[in-house]
């Protein structure tokens, strides 16, 4: 079946850097918008930033001028480099991809999948 396969959290210092990479599996058509989102504990999941199939990226406030999102279509895999991280941006970060893919069956699903997370801590 399809997976998403996150890596690269960690611990860091504040105004250190991370790169994370999101990378898809699995029996593809079609990878269409990507994003990664974030939680915090006792928040909600919030967006951090998007990318479409054709690299426009979007960010949400609290990360613009800090990270950037990428993909490289070839690998099927996205990527969010973040710099100058604060004590703020600790929290769970997770890969969601817009997919268009093969079930077991041969039939064609569209659906979004959640990666697994990877934990990001920045420390003051």
């Amino acid at each position: 079946q399809v997976q998403l396969v996150e890596s690269g959290g960690g611990s860091v210092q504040a105004g250190g850097s991370l790169r994370l990479s999101c990378a898809v599996s699995g029996r593809l058509i079609r990878i269409n918008d990507m994003s990664w989102y974030r939680q915090a504990p006792g928040m909600q999941r919030e967006l951090v930033a998007s990318i479409t199939s054709g690299g426009i990226g979007k960010y949400g406030d609290a990360v613009k001028g800090r990270f950037t999102i990428s993909r490289d279509n070839a690998k099927n895999t996205m990527y969010l480099q973040m710099n100058n991280l604060t004590p703020e941006d600790t929290a769970a970060y997770y890969c969601k991809a817009d997919l268009l893919y093969y079930n077991p069956s041969d039939e064609y699903v569209a659906h979004n999948y959640w990666g697994q997370g990877t934990q990001v801590t920045v420390s003051s």
